[in-house]
């Protein structure tokens, strides 16, 4: 016979994160799926949060794995990869009622058994192992020579693990429609979308712009930054600022020309001001999701955005009765400057007011409400042992 029905509050709670080493996207997530169930134990291959940084986290303990106290794990713990399936293979779950993983590369291997449901939420497959191998390799030089075949043949491994190990999921959680479909490509499992938070809270949105375009990320090869400053490079009467830093920075202000300005890092209150003075947010990158442009459009500002991944979910473009950007359909800097001229050609029809009322789909609220609703109905479903979807 089936349990009484129990309370969420009451239930033993485990959530699985990858690491616990900064606040980014990811950890926007666990922090929200923790104000849900205040009671959850955290786990993670390793934590190296400084304490004034553990806020989002409530100051909670992390149990975490060997390779917390292996040589150079702090600055290198991405180095020990190989590792880190044994490793999350390691952590003790077995008190919980409720395991949740949080899962962009081991997360969801945690071992789980029959009595206790699993939940993944999926910000992506492990990108660097399945599809987007090949691209992994060459920006990270390593797609010839001895040393190439070493790491092919350990992310042969590393699929191998993971494609087995989606097995112990209970149910998968995906966080845009764009993953839900990798993880039918690569796991053969379907997956319930629901997006991620973005505390739009702080973002006002604002009509009146100012003639420059703005583009904000970390400086890191697949954003792809190189190729918007290339595009305007190719169109001089159009101002362009660019925030963010990283290791390809002076690469890429090599391209750059008098038009483009660099700013560098800034703290969020200024990158706010931008976003809301900005004639429009250019966004290059396939991204799993892409929190920015979500904000960009909470100030009121349209996207220009590359037509693939996460960002056709949360942008409409000009096929949409209330547009909110335009797409480029090539990552190319003569596809970004088609975008913009089509944008300015119909910027009349791209609103504020439309921006900020699509941004609102993916605020905070709305995943506290859309996840506790699923893990309550698949709680109660657990209970009764009804099957779940494969």
């Amino acid at each position: 016979m089936p349990s009484p029905k129990i309370k969420l509050e009451s239930l033993r709670v485990a959530i699985a994160h990858e690491w616990f080493v900064n606040y980014a996207g990811s950890e926007r997530v666990v922090e929200q799926i923790l104000n849900l169930f205040p009671q959850a134990d955290l786990f993670a291959v390793v934590d190296f949060l400084d304490q004034k940084n553990r806020d989002f986290i409530q100051n909670k303990k992390v149990a975490t794995t060997f390779i917390q106290n292996l040589p150079f794990a702090k600055t290198k713990f991405r180095q020990y990869l190989p590792l880190m399936p044994l490793a999350i293979e390691q952590l003790d779950l077995s008190r919980y009622d409720l395991v949740i993983s949080s899962s962009h590369a081991v997360a969801k291997g945690v071992l789980t058994a029959p009595h206790q449901l699993h939940i993944s939420y999926v910000h992506s497959p492990i990108r660097y192992a399945w599809d987007l191998q090949h691209q992994y390799l060459k920006e990270s030089d390593l797609d010839h020579g001895l040393k190439s075949w070493i790491v092919r043949w350990l992310l042969h491994q590393i699929r191998n693990w993971d494609a087995r190990t989606a097995n112990g999921v209970d149910l998968f959680v995906a966080n845009s429609g764009f993953i839900a479909r990798r993880i039918q490509k690569v796991y053969r499992r379907s997956a319930t979308v629901i997006y991620p938070p973005v505390d739009l809270h702080n973002y006002a949105m604002q009509s009146q712009k100012q003639n420059f375009y703005l583009t904000a990320s970390r400086l890191v090869p697949y954003k792809r930054i190189d190729l918007i400053v290339e595009a305007f490079a190719e169109m001089g009467d159009r101002q362009l600022i660019v925030v963010g830093d990283g290791e390809q920075m002076a690469k890429i202000k090599a391209k750059a020309t008098r038009n483009i300005q660099f700013l560098g890092h800034l703290a969020p209150q200024i990158l706010r001001e931008y976003m809301q003075n900005a004639k429009a947010f250019v966004f290059a990158a396939e991204e799993d999701f892409g929190i920015t442009p979500v904000e960009a459009q909470a100030c009121g500002t349209p996207v220009i955005a590359y037509g693939r991944g996460g960002v056709c979910e949360s942008v409409q473009g000009l096929d949409r009765d209330r547009p909110t950007g335009v797409f480029f359909d090539q990552q190319s800097a003569a596809s970004i400057c088609d975008a913009v001229l089509e944008f300015e050609q119909n910027c009349d029809r791209i609103t504020a007011i439309a921006c900020r009322e699509n941004a609102m789909r993916f605020a905070t609220a709305r995943f506290q409400k859309d996840f506790l609703e699923f893990v309550e109905a698949t709680w109660q479903d657990f209970q009764l042992g009804k099957p779940f979807p494969n």
